[in-house]
């Protein structure tokens, strides 16, 4: 049984202002996603708004109301999975490349830092400069780890090269996760 059956009574206001809200959150998931891109926390945001709407309207785990237990289960999984693809992406790329543990922290440490450089140094290519800044910063940290540890010029290079695309290709993914988020959202709203 759905909020939309039959059995369950809402007025013809209730309705509209059921079917406004459920436009709205769609709308604040898809600023979630775009969020995502800006190598910003956007699938909490995401987790939230939609722990808001269904906490408006909650009837139990049984599925009855906007938005069900499951499917707010299921979107923590996703949002927990979107960090760990993002964080461990550049660490993986460079220990990949044999780099030291030592360098493969610091790619994670720099794609933060590179993100919000590469965001303020590239203002004019609002997107595409976080993602620029991350990936450098995670490759330059990792080759600072290495040279730190003691590593020769080349196998820093490597380790750098894999650590940047580590960076780049968990950024792709937690993007991935953020629109399997944004689409688990829209079937429960619809199948609610």
């Amino acid at each position: 049984m759905s909020v939309w059956d039959a059995g369950y009574d809402l007025g013809m206001m209730d309705q509209t202002f059921l079917i406004l809200i459920s436009l709205l959150l769609l709308l604040v998931n898809a600023v979630g996603v775009f969020l995502v891109l800006m190598q910003l926390p956007g699938t909490w945001l995401m987790l939230g708004a939609t722990v808001g709407v269904a906490w408006w309207r909650w009837d139990g785990w049984s599925g009855v109301g906007v938005i069900g237990g499951w499917t707010l289960v299921l979107l923590l999984v996703l949002a927990l999975l979107g960090e760990l693809v993002e964080f461990l992406g550049p660490a993986m790329g460079a220990v990949k490349e044999k780099s030291s543990r030592r360098a493969a922290v610091l790619a994670v440490v720099g794609g933060v830092v590179g993100a919000i450089v590469g965001t303020v140094v590239l203002v004019f290519l609002p997107v595409v400069g976080t993602l620029i800044g991350a990936v450098v910063g995670s490759g330059v940290f990792s080759m600072m780890g290495d040279l730190w540890a003691g590593r020769e010029w080349e196998s820093a290079l490597r380790g750098g090269k894999g650590a940047a695309v580590g960076r780049f290709w968990g950024a792709i993914g937690k993007l991935m996760i953020a629109i399997g988020m944004w689409v688990v959202v829209a079937g429960a709203l619809v199948w609610a």
